[in-house]
């Protein structure tokens, strides 16, 4: 079995990264945690080149492409700790709108079509999470444009689909502020469902899924900058008269972090290739299930230790406001814990083999 990406998504991967090193600066990130905005310019110059709406249906304006070609491009907005929300909007949104069933005489098409023409051409963003008791915070809600929720109504689990204009949403404090928690208030309404039962439960399921593959793909490209950051770091710091880089424990410490990042890599890679139906895994929900939880679990190890590695070769000053390995330390530590640590998908892979082993005829 032969795994790569085409030439044309190495090469929009490519044009995303050069676009992304001009309109993403490390000045800009420090303007975003003391400013933080669901839109910007930046969004704007990534729907005009697709960015955006890559998930979206052709027949809305988009691209109509897959996970497997999300992933380099989030990977790439990982690597600059891209402050707008991409994941929330075309990784998670984008897919659960376009993949509502059609039926005869339903009018989810009149609720969710124009959602996706908005997306597609960077007119808005969205944020997708759960209204749970207690509530819990839903990344990119504060600020955002759609909110697709999640609920365990009386009746059963349903899905809504809210214009954040009718919607309160407090603000939450973070440590990456750039995140903009946010928890909404709102009271679910027959106008604003979408699914409910089964199909609102196996929606979610499906959500948690790409959450835990695609924060994998960010945490990739922000391992791969912490690491470079710190590298780059050990060239220039002298210590008894020499760089700190020459030292070999800081060469086994940068060396030992590249490591983990190599490991996660493909393993994310197969994953997002599951997910889009691709893969020997495609056909068992369970399997595709576990490749994601496996995705989070080593990109999450991959990036904390990342962190600690980079802090550690920067010392005390890699946590002040003036070094710019901090803005990227804080987006990895809260991506590390977003949709599931490592412990908790480690759990969760265990618990899915348990019951394989267990299934009668195994």
């Amino acid at each position: 079995m032969h795994f790569a990406f085409s030439d044309q998504q190495t090469e929009f991967r490519d044009t995303v990264r050069q676009v992304l090193a001009k309109e993403c600066t490390t000045d800009d990130l420090r303007a975003a945690f003391e400013h933080p905005l669901a839109r910007t310019p930046r969004w704007d110059v990534l729907a005009e080149l697709g960015v955006v709406g890559l998930t979206v249906p052709e027949a809305h304006g988009g691209l109509g492409l897959g996970l497997v070609d999300l992933v380099l491009l989030l990977e790439e907005a990982g690597r600059v700790s891209l402050p707008e929300p991409l994941l929330e909007t075309a990784g998670l949104a984008v897919p659960l709108l376009a993949g509502l069933v059609r039926s005869p005489g339903s009018d989810i098409a009149a609720v969710v079509d124009p959602w996706l023409d908005a997306i597609a051409e960077g007119r808005a963003t969205a944020a997708v999470g759960a209204m749970t008791d207690p509530p819990a915070p839903i990344a990119g809600a504060d600020g955002a444009d759609l909110l697709v929720l999640w609920t365990a109504g009386a009746d059963g689990p349903e899905l809504h689909v809210v214009d954040a204009a009718v919607v309160t949403v407090r603000s939450v404090s973070s440590l990456d502020p750039t995140r903009r928690l946010g928890i909404p208030h709102w009271s679910p309404t027959a106008e604003t469902r979408v699914l409910a039962g089964a199909d609102a439960d196996s929606a979610w399921r499906a959500t948690r899924d790409r959450a835990a593959l695609l924060t994998a793909a960010l945490l990739l490209g922000l391992t791969e900058r912490m690491i470079s950051t710190a590298a780059a770091y050990a060239k220039e710091r002298q210590q008894f008269g020499k760089p700190i880089g020459s030292f070999q424990a800081v060469k086994h410490l940068l060396a030992g972090a590249q490591v983990h990042l190599e490991f996660a890599r493909p393993v994310v890679y197969g994953a997002a290739w599951s997910l889009d139906g691709s893969g020997p895994e495609a056909s068992s929900p369970t399997a595709v299930s576990r490749a994601a939880s496996t995705a989070k679990a080593y990109a999450s190890d991959a990036a904390t230790e990342a962190a600690r590695v980079s802090l550690q070769i920067h010392g005390a000053i890699g946590y002040t406001w003036e070094c710019d390995l901090h803005l990227f330390l804080k987006r990895a530590w809260a991506l590390a814990e977003a949709w599931g640590s490592s412990d908790d998908h480690r759990a969760l892979v265990l618990e899915s083999l348990v019951q394989d082993a267990a299934a009668p005829g195994d």
